[in-house]
């Protein structure tokens, strides 16, 4: 494994065409593979990466980079990635860069060293749409986990917490209702930021986090696991 630069993080296969899949890397890439074209995915037909801004690079640069978790959406145009700090949403047909980025807590970034030291910062959180294609989501610390809309001038997510009481650390709500995602334009979406609570003012807890959530393929409701506890909401 030392020798190793780059390795497979994620894998999905297109929702309709069984001959396409996607993986994404540790490097903060997503290769598009055509099995038409060979069985042997050692190529790739499409790349996608975002390139860094010129004097951004850091020691945490490649570690936040490297995505966690892809996903298709439901015709298949767009797929989500996840990786440690932000939602990044991709047109297959627009290779240049992402068309969305939703900055899920961005207020965690003056705490990287904190993070690499308790290896939180290898956390490999996992993405989800909605079936219409109008929202995603993600998890966070605190049991928290995060939706935002898809549509184009939102800049607004909604944070609510898996328990009992999801409205009890709400942050915030969409101002405006959602549109289809052939609407998007590229912009960044940004929650609040502080560097030493999370968006709503309280105490970041690492120890409680949201890994794993799945969006109903049909149904507006979402399944998350926190602990040893499994939540459904609808909405």
């Amino acid at each position: 494994m030392e020798d190793l630069t780059e390795v497979i993080t994620s894998a999905e296969f297109h929702p309709t065409h069984c001959n396409t899949l996607a993986y994404s890397s540790s490097k903060g890439s997503i290769r598009l593979i055509d099995l038409r074209q060979s069985a042997l995915c050692d190529t790739h037909s499409k790349l996608f990466e975002e390139q860094e801004a010129p004097g951004s690079r850091s020691f945490f640069t490649e570690i936040i980079a490297s995505i966690s978790d892809i996903k298709f959406g439901k015709e298949g145009r767009y797929i989500l990635s996840r990786d440690y700090m932000t939602l990044k949403l991709w047109d297959i047909n627009m290779d240049s860069g992402p068309v969305s980025t939703f900055q899920v807590h961005e207020y965690l970034r003056p705490k990287l060293c904190d993070l690499y030291e308790n290896d939180s910062i290898f956390d490999k959180f996992e993405c989800c749409l909605s079936g219409d294609g109008l929202r995603v989501a993600t998890g966070s610390y605190s049991n928290l986990f995060r939706v935002f809309g898809c549509a184009a001038g939102s800049t607004e997510g909604t944070s609510l917490e898996a328990s009992k009481n999801p409205m009890r650390r709400q942050v915030q709500t969409p101002s405006r209702p959602s549109r289809s995602l052939s609407s998007i334009t590229r912009v960044v979406r940004r929650g609040a930021e502080s560097p030493t609570v999370d968006a709503n003012g309280n105490s970041f807890d690492f120890t409680t986090k949201l890994l794993h959530l799945a969006w109903h393929p049909t149904e507006n409701s979402i399944a998350c696991a926190a602990a040893n506890s499994l939540y459904m909401y609808y909405a």
